[in-house]
């Protein structure tokens, strides 16, 4: 079963578990989320993770769990839960706080580390549209998973009203960022290449690992260069998509450069 999560130190069942009223990730965002993937009961690129969660929780001034907890709370939950393969994703707040804006000094955060199994379903290439929110690469907030996650929200919404399946997301300057919750890697002069962080991409972990293999370089991506696109895919942490449009423009299929990306990430 996998309606058990781990709290705050303890596992409930799902719909025993509680979060304070008061708790500043409910009220205010304040917080962070790793999303993470599970497979044969370990988290691969868990080091990672908790790294890139102890340097978010630097930018917020938000003390991180220590290592040993999580590493703790995922076996716990692993086999509570009995699941081998699937997802993790552990949010982190900064706990509860009185009304306004500035925090309990020190916070006590909030740990929250649930589950669910891997789906194995095989998505057919998605249709991106162009989003009018855009991702400042400038600003601090950029290179973190927040809890603050409107835009992404709006703009998928808004995308799959319009007929679309996800966003495209530009950075300033009409430059391509990211999707709404993914790395975009594209198919431009010849080679692979994903946006710079400074340009608005998040740095995920796929990401980080395919510029590190050289599988794919970095570079600004301007907007007015879309019709020279050749081709496409969004990475995660979880999975490879193709992607078939963005926009009015369409992609081809490139199963060869697709099946190199998704050996190499998830093997």
């Amino acid at each position: 079963m996998t309606d058990m999560v781990w709290l705050n130190g303890r596992l409930f069942p799902a719909d025993q578990a509680r979060i304070d009223p008061t708790d500043r990730g409910f009220l205010l965002g304040d917080g962070l989320f790793e999303t993470m993937r599970l497979v044969g009961g370990e988290v691969p690129q868990l080091e990672r993770h908790l790294a890139r969660l102890e340097s978010s929780c630097g930018v917020l001034q938000l003390p991180p769990p220590s290592r040993e907890t999580i590493r703790k709370a995922i076996h716990a939950l692993q086999t509570a839960c009995h699941i081998t393969a699937g997802s993790m994703r552990l949010t982190v707040t900064r706990g509860c706080g009185p009304r306004g804006l500035l925090p309990p000094n020190p916070p006590a955060p909030t740990v929250l580390l649930t589950c669910a199994p891997h789906s194995g379903d095989v998505t057919a290439p998605l249709r991106l549209g162009i989003s009018r929110f855009t991702r400042d690469g400038g600003a601090p907030l950029s290179s973190v998973k927040s809890l603050d996650y409107l835009p992404a929200v709006l703009a998928r919404m808004e995308a799959v009203a319009a007929g679309f399946d996800d966003a495209l997301l530009p950075g300033i300057g009409d430059v391509i960022a990211e999707a709404s919750a993914a790395t975009i890697v594209l198919l431009l002069d010849g080679e692979l290449v994903t946006p710079l962080v400074e340009d608005g991409a998040l740095p995920g972990i796929s990401r980080a690992r395919l510029l590190e293999a050289g599988l794919c370089g970095e570079r600004t991506i301007p907007l007015a260069r879309l019709d020279e696109m050749e081709a496409a895919w969004l990475t995660t942490a979880l999975s490879v998509q193709a992607v078939a449009a963005i926009g009015e423009h369409e992609l081809r299929l490139d199963a060869a450069r697709e099946g190199a990306l998704r050996s190499f990430l998830f093997g």
